[in-house]
Formats: C-alpha cells, sequence, structure tokens
C-alpha cells in the first residue's frame, strides 16, 4: 500500500486591505422600505417608518467614494467656531464641517434645537415593557431577537442605518434603544446630535483591535454632506466605497428568526398610533 501523502492545511487569510480594516459595508446601510414588497407582515410599519422623520436619513441613497471618506477622516479634528464645536476635516485641500445644524438640514431630520439626544432610562425600560420585549430590561444592552416582528424591525433599521455600530448587530446599548422610544413615543430627540456625539467617540477611539480602532464611520452621511458643501469635488466610478443596502430577501430570513407572533391586541398598532394620526391630519 502506497504510504498517504500529507496534504498542506490551508492557511488562513490574515492579510486585510485598508477599506476592509476601516469600513464595514454594513455599517450606515439604506434601509429597504418598499411597499410594493411581497413580506406583508412588514408594510405596516414601512409605512410609518416611510412617514416619520427619519425616512430621508434611513433611505437616501448616494454613491460614496472611498478616497473623500478616507481623506476626511485622516485629517478630522474638532475646531470651536462661535462657541461651538465643530468636527472638521479636509478633502482635497477644502475644509468639510461637520455640526448638529449641519447635519440636521442635509439629512432633514426635523431637530428641535434644544431636544435632547436621550431618553431617561425608566421611560426606556417602561417602553420596552410595553412593546412585550421578553429579554432583561435592566440588561446593559437590548437584544432585537427578543422583541415583537415590527418594534424587530424598525430596531434593525437603527442599527443599520444610523448607529455607530461596525460589528455585533444583534445586541444594542441604551442610547439607540432610546432613540426608537423617542420616535415610538413621538419625543423630542435631536438625532443630529446623537450622530454628532458619536462622531466625536470615534476620534477618541485607541483600541489596539479593529473593533476599537477609528474608523470611516458614517460614510453615506459624510458623502451627503460633501455632494453640497463642495459639489464638484472629483469622482471617479472605480473609487466607489463599498455600503450594502437591504433587501426583500433578506427580511424573509428575518422573518425566519423574529421573535413569537404576538395575538393579543396588537400592541405595534396602539403605540404607533398618535404617530399615524399625527401624520394623517
Amino acid at each position: 500500500m502506497a504510504p498517504k501523502v500529507q496534504k498542506d492545511k490551508p492557511t488562513k487569510k490574515t492579510d486585510k486591505t485598508e477599506e476592509q480594516i476601516m469600513s464595514e459595508p454594513r455599517h450606515n446601510m439604506v434601509a429597504f422600505l418598499d411597499l410594493e414588497g411581497k413580506v406583508d407582515d412588514y408594510k405596516e410599519i414601512m409605512q410609518w417608518l416611510r412617514e416619520s422623520r427619519i425616512n430621508e436619513v434611513v433611505t437616501f441613497p448616494t454613491p460614496v467614494y472611498k478616497s473623500l471618506i478616507k481623506a476626511f477622516w485622516e485629517t478630522v479634528k474638532i475646531i470651536e467656531f462661535d462657541g461651538k464645536e465643530v468636527i472638521q476635516g479636509q478633502v482635497h485641500k477644502l475644509n468639510v464641517d461637520i455640526s448638529p445644524e449641519i447635519l440636521n438640514t442635509v439629512l432633514e431630520l426635523q431637530d428641535d434645537a434644544n431636544a435632547p439626544f436621550s431618553i431617561p432610562i425608566m421611560c426606556t425600560r417602561g417602553c420596552l415593557l410595553r412593546m412585550k420585549y421578553t429579554g432583561d430590561i435592566f440588561a446593559g444592552q437590548i437584544n432585537k431577537a427578543n422583541l415583537p416582528l415590527w418594534y424587530k424591525f424598525l430596531l434593525y433599521v437603527l442599527i443599520q442605518c444610523l448607529s455607530k455600530s461596525r460589528a455585533g448587530y444583534d445586541k444594542v446599548g441604551n442610547d439607540l434603544v432610546g432613540l426608537m422610544v423617542a420616535l415610538i413615543l413621538n419625543k423630542p430627540f435631536s438625532i443630529s446630535q446623537f450622530i454628532f456625539t458619536n462622531m466625536k467617540d470615534n476620534l477618541r477611539r485607541t483600541g489596539t483591535r479593529t473593533s476599537g480602532n477609528k474608523f470611516w464611520m458614517y460614510p453615506r452621511f459624510m458623502q451627503m454632506i460633501m455632494n453640497v458643501q463642495h459639489p464638484d469635488l472629483p469622482k471617479a466610478a472605480n473609487d466607489i466605497l463599498k455600503i450594502d443596502a437591504m433587501l426583500e430577501n433578506s427580511l424573509w430570513i428575518f422573518k425566519g428568526f423574529s421573535a413569537k407572533r404576538y395575538k393579543e391586541s396588537d400592541p405595534p398598532r396602539k403605540m404607533f398610533a398618535s404617530q399615524m394620526m399625527r401624520n394623517q391630519s
């Protein structure tokens, strides 16, 4: 019998490109809110989102250019202008300024300048109970899998489109849950200040792991602002930065892993009633 030939074991590919290290395609995505889709279970929550003040910020698609985003985040710093903090980066020797006011205008967030960007924890926990959340409301993070389908989809959209996360998309902290609660209860909440604060936190990242390092946060939002402030910046088709968009097929999978169907009095319908009535008036 011939001796067995030992095959070389495949080596793991550890070398990552700069784009793989600094960006994440599932961060700052574009939401799927197509009412003509075939997944009927989502249509009412999609309609609610389309009529909400975050419709533009979660659905506006724009090509994003890697070299522009890279240049911005490599030169970014915090400055003070008229007594207010501004995040400023340079792209082709042009200043790109980011402030809550600029974010509010470009992203069409309709924020009140005096609105808070957090929700009291007791209000958040009370709302989670009303939403029939089945997990531990006292935990430091909330798992979207423990929510009924409508709320799970809403939190999914917020995580993929607005959160500061670049990994771990199942559990979220109280800051993003607070945003969800504010939208559901129609409470004042400054989404622009929420985004601005996340960007400042990104500048302070000094972790040794990829997840702890500064990365190219909110590339879609940054591109939208650059398009307004400097519309003639050079853009090349081979410079596109990959950002995923939600697809209808993913909603079928999403539904398959959803929490149990709730049949008692349909709590989502009650929670969204005030917002729906306001939009119809």
